[in-house]
C-alpha cells in the first residue's frame, strides 16, 4: 500500500485560490496573500526533500512554458513544479516555432489557446508581453519575466528565502546591487520586500541606475561599500550585457573593482550577512567565487531550491483558482 509523504493532507489544505486569474505582476499580491503563498511553498520544500514528490492538484491540467529567452532555472523549475503537481507540462522554443516564421506574438497565443491550455508560463523580452497575452487567451498566464518590466516568483522566491534564513523579512536591511537599470528581479523585489516592510537600498553605477529610481521609495547607492555598509542581505545582479546599448561600464576587471562583491566589500555588511544571486552568474564580475561558493555566507543554492517550491505554491494556487470558477 502507498503512503503518501508526511504533510501532504496539510498542503493540500493550505491550496487556497489565487487571488486574480493571472500572476503578471508582485503588485497582484497583498501582504497576507504573500504570507500565505510562502506558507504552502514552505509544505513543497518539505515535500521535495521526500522520496516521493508527486501530488495530483494538477491531474488533467495542461501547462505550457512559452519562453522567447534563453533559461535553465526558471523554465526547468516551472516544469519540474508542473510534473510534481501532476500537470501535462509542454515546453515550448520559439526557435522551434512558427515565430521564426514571422508568426506574430498575439497570433502565437490564439494558436495556444486553441489547443485548451490551463496555464501559460510566458517569459519576452519585451516589457508588458506577459499582460497582452493575457488579454488574449481564456487560460491563465503566469509571468516569467517581461523585458525590464517583472519577474514575480523570482522575488518570492527570494522572499522564502530570506524569510528562512533568518526567519522573518520585516525590518530586514536588503541592498540590491548592480545592473539595476536592466533588472526585472530588482524590480519585483523592491516591490515586494518594501510591502513585506524590509528596508531595501539599490546599489551600482550611475551609468545602470533607472532614471526614475528616486521614486522607488528605496535608497540609492554610487558606492558598493557605502551601500551594503550594514546589510542583513546583499542582493547581486547579473550584468546583462545583452540589454545594453553602448559602454555602460568600464573593463569587467574594474567593474568587479567598484561593484562586484568580494570579502573585504561584504566585511562592512552586517554580521550574519547572507549573499543572494537570481543567476547565471558572472563569477569574477558581479562576485568572487570565495563569497558565492561559501554556504555559510551564500544562499544561491536555498534560491535554486525555494524556486521549485514557490513555482509549486504558485501552480497550486492558481490551479484552486481554476476549480472553484
Amino acid at each position: 500500500m502507498n503512503r503518501s509523504p508526511p504533510g501532504v493532507d496539510e498542503i493540500r489544505s493550505r491550496a487556497f485560490p489565487f487571488p486574480a486569474k493571472h500572476f503578471l505582476s508582485v503588485t497582484d499580491l497583498d501582504p497576507v496573500q504573500v504570507a500565505d503563498l510562502l506558507a504552502l511553498a514552505d509544505g513543497f520544500v518539505a515535500l521535495n526533500r521526500q522520496r516521493n514528490k508527486k501530488l495530483d492538484l494538477l491531474k488533467g491540467r495542461t501547462l505550457i512554458n512559452l519562453f522567447f529567452e534563453a533559461s535553465t532555472r526558471t523554465q526547468s523549475s516551472f516544469e519540474l513544479a508542473g510534473k510534481r503537481l501532476g500537470a501535462d507540462v509542454v515546453n515550448m522554443s520559439p526557435r522551434a516555432s512558427s515565430i521564426v516564421k514571422g508568426e506574430t506574438l498575439v497570433d502565437t497565443a490564439v494558436t495556444l489557446n486553441a489547443m485548451q491550455p490551463d496555464i501559460l508560463v510566458v517569459r519576452h523580452g519585451s516589457s508588458g508581453a506577459a499582460s497582452l497575452l493575457s488579454q488574449k487567451v481564456s487560460c491563465s498566464v503566469i509571468n516569467a519575466g517581461d523585458g525590464q518590466h517583472e519577474h514575480p516568483s523570482q522575488a518570492l522566491l527570494d522572499a522564502l528565502s530570506m524569510r528562512r534564513a533568518f526567519g522573518r523579512i520585516d525590518g530586514l536591511k536588503v541592498a540590491i546591487c548592480g545592473d539595476v537599470l536592466h533588472s526585472r528581479v530588482a524590480r519585483s523585489n523592491v516591490a515586494l520586500l518594501t510591502l513585506l516592510g524590509a528596508e531595501v537600498r539599490v546599489v551600482g553605477p550611475p551609468t545602470l541606475m533607472p532614471a526614475d529610481v528616486d521614486r522607488w521609495g528605496v535608497e540609492a547607492h554610487h558606492d558598493m561599500k557605502t551601500g551594503i555598509a550594514g546589510a542583513d542581505v546583499v542582493m547581486m545582479l547579473r550584468l546583462q550585457l545583452e540589454r545594453m546599448q553602448g559602454a555602460l561600464v568600464p573593463s569587467m576587471r574594474e567593474y568587479f573593482r567598484f561593484w562586484g562583491l568580494d570579502r573585504e566589500k561584504l566585511a562592512r555588511a552586517a554580521p550574519g550577512v547572507r549573499v543572494m544571486h537570481p543567476g547565471p552568474m558572472n563569477r569574477g564580475v558581479e562576485i568572487d567565487s570565495d563569497v558565492a561558493d561559501d554556504l555559510d555566507v551564500s544562499l544561491i543554492q536555498d534560491q535554486v531550491e525555494m524556486g521549485v517550491a514557490v513555482r509549486m505554491a504558485v501552480l497550486a494556487s492558481i490551479a484552486a483558482r481554476l476549480d472553484n470558477q
